[in-house]
C-alpha cells in the first residue's frame, strides 16, 4: 500500500506558477505510476498528468499540455507538478493518485478508475 499528501496549492493570479508536490509514502514507491487529477465545483474530476515508475514516461491531458511539467524524484517519493501560465480554469482541487501497472499503457494512467489510492488533495485557485 502507499499513502499520499498533496501538498503546494494557494492562490494564485491568471499567469502566474504554483508547484504541486505529492509524497508518497512506502518502499516501492518506483513501482507505481502517479497521476493528478483535478476537480471543479460542479464538475467532474479530470485527468491533468500522469508519470510512470521510473519517470522515462509522461501523459498530459491536452489543456495543459506546454504549460504543466509532471516529475519525480524516486529518492525522495515525491512526484512533482509544476504549473506555468494559469488560467482561472485552472482552479479545482488537485489530488494525486497511485497505482501499480505491469507495463506503463497511456490510455490506463488518464483513467481515474485504475488508480486505487488517492491523496486528499489540494485547493487551486487562479484569480483573474
Amino acid at each position: 500500500q502507499v499513502q499520499l499528501v498533496e501538498s503546494g496549492g494557494g492562490l494564485v493570479q491568471a499567469g502566474g506558477s504554483l508547484r504541486l508536490s505529492c509524497a508518497a509514502s512506502g518502499r516501492t514507491f518506483n513501482r507505481y505510476i502517479i497521476g493528478w487529477f483535478r476537480q471543479a465545483p460542479g464538475k467532474e474530476r479530470e485527468f491533468v498528468a500522469a508519470i510512470s515508475g521510473s519517470g522515462s514516461s509522461t501523459e498530459y491531458a491536452d489543456s495543459v499540455k506546454g504549460r504543466f511539467t509532471i516529475s519525480r524524484d524516486n529518492s525522495k517519493n515525491t512526484v512533482t507538478l509544476q504549473m506555468n501560465s494559469l488560467k482561472p480554469e485552472d482552479t479545482a482541487v488537485y489530488y494525486c493518485a497511485a497505482e501499480t501497472l505491469p507495463v506503463w499503457n497511456r490510455k490506463s494512467a488518464t483513467r481515474i478508475d485504475t488508480y486505487d489510492y488517492w491523496g486528499q488533495g489540494t485547493q487551486v485557485t487562479v484569480s483573474s
